[in-house]
């Protein structure tokens, strides 16, 4: 059986002002380079194999860290960016809620039917994240890989692997797990994927 830790990047100065992050690069700050680091220790025992993370800046510095020190390879994957939130990308959340609160509402409540202004669908991340996980379950039958995913992309890659909720996509992770554990059940999240 296969395992995949989940693991969310460090954060970056977007994340502690609660900024729309979206598909823009933003490097991991201070904060989120500690986290790094006790996302390396506390990974240390779990016998992951590889590490792969999208075309993300604070994705591809988190999992190259974590990669070096436990002295596994880095892969990185590149059809799998996350959800592109178009004009909402940068501005605060709180932003969006007040300015534009029925939006809002119906984002946090139905996202598949909301597409930012200038962005994409969320059916549009979620095929691509599709077509990711499908490529790592053909290559992975077995044994423990990272992939290192921000917010909302690993909301979507839960969400295809464990066919839960999709939930708040725009979740804060500061004190929170930043990582967790799927098993998969490969031949039911494969036939979950083609669908």
């Amino acid at each position: 059986m296969l395992q995949i830790v989940l693991i969310r990047p460090g954060s970056t100065d977007y994340d502690q002002q609660e900024r729309i992050q979206g598909t823009l690069d933003v490097p991991l700050n201070e904060h989120g380079r500690r986290e790094v680091a006790q996302l390396i220790e506390q990974l240390g025992g779990n016998g992951i194999e590889s590490i792969h993370a999208p075309v993300h800046q604070p994705a591809q510095e988190t999992g190259r860290a974590i990669a070096k020190a436990l002295g596994i390879k880095f892969k990185k994957l590149d059809k799998m960016q996350n959800l592109n939130l178009g004009l909402w990308q940068g501005m605060l959340v709180k932003d969006v809620r007040t300015k534009q609160p029925k939006v809002y509402r119906q984002w946090q409540e139905n996202p598949e039917s909301v597409c930012p202004p200038e962005g994409e669908m969320l059916a549009e991340a979620r095929r691509r994240a599709r077509l990711g996980i499908s490529k790592l379950l053909k290559r992975h039958k077995g044994g423990t890989i990272g992939l290192v995913l921000p917010e909302p992309l690993a909301s979507i890659v839960r969400h295809l692997i464990q066919q839960d909720e999709l939930g708040d996509l725009w979740k804060k992770t500061n004190g929170q797990a930043r990582w967790e554990i799927l098993e998969v059940n490969t031949p039911e999240v494969l036939a979950n994927c083609s669908s």
